[in-house]
């Protein structure tokens, strides 16, 4: 099933959905050109880095820079997939997240559905990696949160669809048993992920995409030759900017602060690159608008001048070190 924002969850829309009635336009352009620069960076690392590497030596390890920066480029271009707002046609809009996931190590359907229901379940108990649940020893809690930090959350990501190889009924007993609840919300969250975990065409989309990414960066390993670490630590420092990225603008977030979401500040030349993610909290409000509206809206939108809205967003990055946050 075709998942977008303004479309429904298994059925039931997110709450932040029934309430927006702000619309834009996609801006084709800008997206246009994030497609170029994203595509000719996944091109450069997979297929030309190599020869450049054998050409070179290590004087082309400079490359790894770019290609690690334009990390946040390339999963918004799949978030605004998510969203169904990447382009109006929606076999392209799909076509296009599910080719940059897979150029990821992503599974597309699993982010995606897990996306939408952190939408619709922000901050609830199963999206709070950044508080102690009170179960686990602190000494295991801390560790498991500092390795989901560095790199676990896409660690995690890349070998999930593995789990789908596995008999669909185990799959979902498991996941039955991570989110048991005696809450109601709690209750609900694990039906839907149960549902989930026990669609058999959701699963056979994933190994598809997952037999997929290891073919392509089977390929890219190969003509890396003895130069492969390079293309690893890429891939792992992408990793890792990407689980820091995750749950930032909800770090120490209070279950009654707006939209349980922050927005934070950004150096002009940044915005473009993060794809206006440090306005988080506009999105969390307004899912579906297109990425380049948010600006606008900050600018004229009381609701974006909240407390947190001034701090940095590379400073709020490092804050998650402090350890676990609180939740009030």
């Amino acid at each position: 099933m075709y998942l977008r924002a303004g479309a429904e969850v298994d059925g039931v829309q997110t709450a932040a959905e029934r309430r927006t009635s702000r619309r834009a336009p996609i801006d084709y352009r800008a997206n246009v050109a994030l497609l170029g620069l994203v595509a000719t960076a996944l091109a450069m690392q997979l297929f030309a880095w190599p020869f450049m590497l054998r050409q070179w030596g290590a004087s082309a390890l400079w490359v790894a820079v770019p290609l690690v920066v334009l990390t946040p480029t390339h999963w918004g271009l799949i978030h605004e997939s998510i969203h169904g707002q990447l382009s109006p046609q929606r076999r392209l809009n799909e076509w296009l997240g599910r080719a940059l996931a897979i150029a990821f190590v992503l599974p597309f359907d699993a982010v995606r559905f897990g996306h939408l229901m952190h939408h619709r379940f922000t901050r609830e108990a199963h999206d709070r990696p950044d508080v102690h649940d009170g179960a686990t020893h602190p000494v295991l809690a801390r560790i498991s949160y500092y390795a989901h930090l560095l790199g676990g959350l896409y660690l995690g990501e890349l070998a999930l669809p593995l789990v789908t190889f596995l008999p669909t009924s185990w799959v979902c007993r498991l996941v039955a048993h991570k989110l048991r609840s005696e809450e109601p919300v709690g209750q609900d969250i694990q039906r839907l992920f149960v549902g989930f975990a026990g669609n058999q065409e959701r699963c056979m989309r994933m190994r598809r995409d997952w037999v997929l990414s290891v073919a392509l960066h089977g390929c890219a390993f190969y003509l890396y030759g003895a130069w492969w670490p390079a293309l690893a630590i890429t891939m792992f420092l992408r990793g890792v900017w990407l689980s820091v990225a995750d749950n930032l603008p909800h770090y120490d977030v209070t279950l009654d602060e707006q939209q349980r979401a922050r927005n934070f500040r950004a150096p002009a030349i940044w915005r473009p690159v993060l794809m206006n993610h440090h306005l988080h909290r506009l999105h969390h409000q307004y899912p579906t608008l297109p990425w380049t509206a948010l600006p606008a809206l900050a600018r004229v939108d009381t609701a974006a001048s909240g407390a947190h809205v001034d701090a940095g967003y590379f400073r709020a990055a490092l804050r998650q070190f402090r350890g676990f946050g609180k939740v009030r």
